[in-house]
């Protein structure tokens, strides 16, 4: 089972790296964008999406404000892609906002960011995988059916791939990032070039539907809430910025340049592709409803509303097939791997919070690949199980979305203020100063910014399902600090010091002994061989019939180590050792007790199932007894020699002790 196991581990993963090539994982700039960019990259794929389904509730007149809508979003994107190049400038250890939170406001406000970036991690995971099933369900009808299936095969794809490694990951991911962009750029430039410059007329598929008008949207404080709602969904564009912060560590040197050119590259890749979509969408007269059946006037009753990109690639490539073939597969692919971004960052921002003890240390650990695996299997567990409980549909868990992230924006660009005035009572060179205060004044706007946005969205989407987020980044904070404190307290009683330390007395040896067979033998000779002061074989009395006969065959076999009959007249195993090895520490507390247990070593996983379930429940229990020492004596099972990766070794005689010769016989 274990050599299949290392098998399946190595095809899937591939053999294992020396901890001396971890800088060759390392990411130039061309890698690093697909890697930690294509989150807000391909964004642009649902969230203009986004703004044309929640300005539908207010009818035809609403769309003519989206490009509106969609330019404050942008010049946000702006705002806040200048702010964490100030950040990646400052911190390059790879915690992020975390710790620009925790340096400069408290652990805890530290803490409380990376709980709201691990939410949003999950979140983009979930989202961007339900949306690349809806995008290509438009093409592939197979795929919108079975959304579910295909969203959760997809993280498990994309968990092999980040399993294998960060370099490797991004290479796969190179070619479908910079075929998306080149494609949504082309579709752009295209469209707008046959609408503006030669004057044809495009028209998008649901182009002749007309919207129904709500009265309760038209105008009033209830229009402007919709636009606010539609700008707070636009604003899913801006998920990702923040990982390359996270990120750092994972980029060639100098890293901190390289880290603020990819995220300038980043920031005016996504915000000409979102703003180009919205133009287009516009001019095409693409109307995209909630509900289509019941918001769109003319529709046929099995109309499937086909998303933004289907749309526009239908028009602007009308008659040219394969161009809209390839539009939509590879924002469908793209959408996928816009995940990588999550897997990514996660892992990085794990490992931190668990060498800070606020997370279980096995996160801190690279993997085979100098990945971290379990930061990268956690990831990809939660996103799977949100995948299933709102069955990918990307308007239902865009509500819980961006939540988290403009938490964390918010709270690392005041930290970057108070970052940057320390740095200016230490400073007195005058370029110095100028240059800091030109970074303040950059983080201030992202401040502002960003902490408007957050009240929008608290007050748009927590009915609609930000509360969700919410309690999540509640939960996650109170687990964090629940491990701290379980460390520390840890940490604290193995330091403490009641005393010197005394050596036991004596030394009290137990062998637990069921039948006289070859384990039992076994254990007896090891058990003399450690010279115990006093040495006694046990058994428990569950069979009147049983007990005699070991009895007699002890008796017979002439063992020197006197058997001890334990009786059990409820047919208890574990209680009756457990209150006579209690009787012995009560006797002489300051004895140690050391009990002896012999073990099967199997090779097969049902095998465990039918052997040394007793032997757990006994450990189970000895081990909270102070004084006692447990020690297992194993016995290697034919099937056993079936784990071992070399070939099996001739099986040896039995030579244990001075008491035993090659069959197993006492020589008293």
């Amino acid at each position: 089972m274990s050599k299949l196991a290392t098998v399946a581990k190595r095809l899937l993963v591939g053999r294992p790296f020396r901890s001396d090539r971890l800088s060759h994982t390392l990411l130039p700039k061309r890698i690093a964008l697909p890697v930690f960019a294509s989150d807000p990259m391909s964004s642009v794929a649902y969230a203009p999406e986004e703004i044309l389904l929640t300005l539908s509730l207010a009818g035809a007149s609403a769309y003519t404000i989206s490009p509106w809508v969609g330019l404050v979003v942008a010049v946000v994107m702006l705002v806040v892609v200048a702010s964490y190049r100030q950040n990646v400038r400052a911190y390059t250890s790879g915690g992020g906002d975390y710790e620009v939170a925790a340096v400069n406001h408290g652990p805890r406000w530290g803490v409380a960011v990376a709980s709201a970036l691990m939410v949003d991690y999950v979140l983009t995971v979930a989202v961007s995988i339900s949306s690349a099933a809806a995008n290509i369900g438009s093409l592939v009808p197979v795929v919108a059916e079975h959304k579910v299936a295909f969203a959760v095969g997809a993280i498990a794809l994309l968990t092999a791939m980040n399993l294998r490694g960060v370099r490797e990951s991004g290479t796969v991911s190179a070619v479908p990032t910079y075929a998306f962009v080149l494609g949504i750029l082309g579709m752009i430039g295209v469209g707008l070039y046959r609408i503006y410059v030669r004057g044809e007329e495009l028209r998008a598929d649901s182009a002749g539907f007309e919207l129904v008008q709500e009265p309760s949207h038209v105008a009033g404080l209830g229009f402007a809430f919709l636009v606010l709602r539609a700008f707070s969904s636009g604003s899913a564009a801006l998920t990702g910025v923040e990982a390359i912060s996270n990120g750092v560590p994972a980029f060639r040197k100098p890293k901190s340049r390289n880290a603020a050119s990819t995220l300038l590259m980043m920031g005016l890749i996504a915000i000409t592709m979102f703003m180009g979509l919205l133009l287009l969408a516009r001019a095409t007269g693409v109307v995209i409803a909630q509900d289509p059946q019941q918001q769109l006037l003319g529709v046929p009753p099995d109309y499937e509303q086909k998303t933004l990109i289907a749309q526009l690639a239908d028009a602007v490539f009308a008659g040219f097939p394969p161009a809209v073939y390839y539009l939509i597969f590879f924002t469908g692919l793209i959408l996928v791997l816009a995940a990588n971004t999550a897997f990514n960052g996660f892992p990085l921002l794990g490992s931190v919070l668990a060498q800070d003890r606020y997370l279980p240390r096995q996160l801190h650990t690279r993997g085979d690949r100098l990945a971290f695996s379990n930061g990268i299997l956690f990831l990809a567990g939660f996103a799977t199980v949100l995948v299933l409980v709102f069955e990918a549909q990307v308007t239902k868990l865009i509500q819980l979305y961006i939540v988290g992230v403009f938490v964390s924006f918010v709270f690392s660009q005041s930290g970057m203020l108070r970052h940057w005035n320390r740095q200016l009572r230490e400073v007195s060179e005058p370029e110095a100063r100028k240059r800091i205060e030109r970074a303040r004044l950059i983080n201030g706007v992202g401040l502002a910014t960003t902490a408007t946005v957050l009240v929008i969205v608290l007050v748009t989407k927590f009915l609609h399902g930000a509360w969700i987020a919410i309690v999540a980044m509640m939960a996650s904070y109170l687990l964090m600090v629940g491990i701290r404190r379980h460390y520390v307290r840890v940490a604290e009683e193995l330091r403490r010091a009641d005393g010197p330390a005394v050596l036991p007395s004596r030394n009290y040896g137990l062998v637990l002994v069921s039948q006289l067979h070859l384990p039992s033998m076994r254990a007896l000779a090891y058990a003399r061989a450690t010279r115990p002061d006093e040495l006694e074989a046990i058994t428990v009395n569950v069979d009147d019939g049983e007990t005699r006969q070991l009895v007699a065959a002890w008796e017979e076999r002439g063992v020197s180590v006197p058997l001890k009959v334990l009786e059990s007249p409820y047919r208890e195993i574990t209680r009756p050792i457990v209150d006579y090895v209690k009787r012995i520490r009560k006797d002489s507390p300051r004895d140690v007790v050391t009990v002896f247990i012999p073990e099967y070593v199997v090779g097969r996983w049902w095998e465990q199932l039918l052997h040394n379930q007793s032997a757990l429940r006994l450990k189970s229990r000895l081990l909270f007894e102070p004084g006692v020492m447990v020690t297992s004596v194993p016995w290697q099972l034919e099937s056993s020699n079936r784990v071992d990766l070399r070939a099996p070794a001739p099986r040896r005689s039995v030579r244990w002790g001075a008491g035993q010769d090659e069959k197993g016989k006492d020589r008293q």
